[in-house]
């Protein structure tokens, strides 16, 4: 059994050196344990960094393309050097390294397709109320949206097995760590959310530079998740909503026709019209949604079947079915 601990990298020379040196080289369960790091653009000496403290995979990005495509290079190149469980951490150093196997266990145990590490929010010093109060509400979001019981989705700190990451798409570009609780959820994959400890701040969130914009970029990302992954529900409500509100006004206009007061609200009329025609646009949309969410899956279960198929003729090409083992480094 073979463990890859991933760690996504955008300028972090001055942090990673701390986080790598917590990085065990042994842990419970697994016969091997390898260092990765996604280079997403780094321009302050990251890649050397890395070098001079053994790493063992290093993946480059030309340019800083965002966490959520770092995240994705890394579970690909995970794959692809045989990884058979991938432990993702940040480069700063937030979590205790010490917690990975809580993280690991539920996976060798086959509780578990992905293990979510929870972080003690209400304790953490160097997290502002509001800041907490927004992880907290995320959290909540999420566990609706995706029908889980995950208490910190917006924690990065997470184990993830080879069959799930084989089948984890990400599409928003700000950060994976919602989506994939969502479509976990989608796929009904079993996920799993276990108490980890954190360390002491070494430098400011990267991904909330301020409150009203981490607000917007949060909701902006659960409404996009929400649309792709529940598209017939987004725009099927909207589409009852202004159906019957036009069908309400509707009656109000009949009403006073009966009346014999029907010549003062012809607005009315008009009014129905125009919300009874966008509810029929919004229940179309919600059928074309639906269709295209369809065939999305289907991509899906095709590019999840190739790599199952790698995976069998690699374990066939291989004397005693071992798994593969990886370069020193990735360009």
């Amino acid at each position: 059994m073979k463990l890859i601990i991933q760690i996504p990298c955008y300028n972090e020379a001055a942090t990673l050196p701390v986080t790598l040196a917590a990085l065990p080289r042994q842990v419970p369960g697994f016969d091997k344990v390898e260092w990765l790091i996604i280079d997403d653009g780094s321009t302050d000496g990251t890649i050397d960094v890395a070098s001079r403290s053994g790493i063992d995979h290093i993946v480059r990005h030309t340019t800083n393309q965002g966490l959520a495509q770092a995240f994705m290079s890394g579970l690909d190149a995970c794959l692809a050097h045989g990884a058979d469980v991938i432990v993702n951490t940040d480069a700063d150093n937030q979590y205790n390294a010490d917690d990975i196997p809580l993280l690991t266990k539920p996976v060798l145990e086959q509780r578990a397709d992905i293990v979510v590490g929870a972080r003690p929010i209400g304790a953490i010093e160097h997290f502002s109320p509001v800041k907490k109060i927004l992880q907290k509400m995320g959290s909540w979001l999420v566990r609706v949206t995706s029908r889980t019981n995950i208490a910190d989705a917006p924690s990065g700190f997470r184990a993830i097995s080879r069959k799930a990451a084989q089948q984890l798409m990400v599409f928003n570009n700000y950060t994976y760590t919602l989506e994939t609780i969502i479509q976990a959820g989608q796929k009904n994959m079993a996920i799993l959310s276990v108490p980890v400890r954190v360390n002491e701040d070494l430098r400011p969130s990267r991904l909330m530079k301020s409150v009203p914009s981490y607000i917007f970029r949060g909701v902006n990302t659960i409404i996009r998740i929400f649309i792709i992954y529940r598209p017939f529900r987004f725009f099927g409500s909207i589409g009852v909503l202004l159906l019957a509100a036009g069908l309400a006004v509707c009656l109000r206009f009949f009403w006073f026709y009966i009346n014999g007061d029907g010549d003062g609200h012809v607005q009315s009329l008009i009014l129905a019209t125009i919300l009874l025609i966008m509810g029929f646009q919004a229940l179309l949309a919600a059928f074309l949604a639906d269709l295209q969410a369809a065939n999305r899956k289907l991509l899906e279960d095709i590019r999840y079947r190739i790599l199952l198929g790698d995976d069998r003729q690699a374990i066939t090409r291989q004397p005693g079915g071992s798994t593969r083992n990886g370069s020193n480094e990735d360009s």
